[in-house]
């Protein structure tokens, strides 16, 4: 992370152990239901942001998966990690940064 990113954790949960009925025996969801929705709803009230995450087209895909394996100084051929990404990406459904992790650490795994 850059030196110039701090990030800040909050919540306006009063109840910081989220609880439920079903906890005490009894039917039912949440007990502090409000505390649920006014946690969802801080980040955006409160600095006015929404964090949205996208989806990369196949190429970004590709990209950050050849930039994760030269940090991780995996020798493989460009065109052979970039075959074995995509049928990564194919198998679990997903093309995103996390599935481009996940691809990285199976290939440390098995090679």
């Amino acid at each position: 992370m850059p030196d110039n990113v701090l990030i800040y954790a909050t919540s306006n949960r009063r109840h910081l152990v989220q609880e439920t009925w079903q906890d005490r025996g009894e039917a039912g969801g949440e007990i502090h239901a409000g505390d649920s929705l006014a946690e969802k709803l801080s980040l955006s009230d409160r600095f006015g942001l929404t964090v949205t995450f996208t989806s990369p087209d196949q190429e970004e895909y590709l990209s950050i998966v050849e930039g994760l394996a030269q940090k991780q100084g995996l020798d493989l051929p460009a065109s052979e990690l970039r075959e074995r990404a995509l049928k990564w990406e194919r198998w679990h459904n997903t093309r995103s940064g996390r599935t481009a992790q996940q691809f990285i650490n199976h290939l440390l795994s098995t090679l």
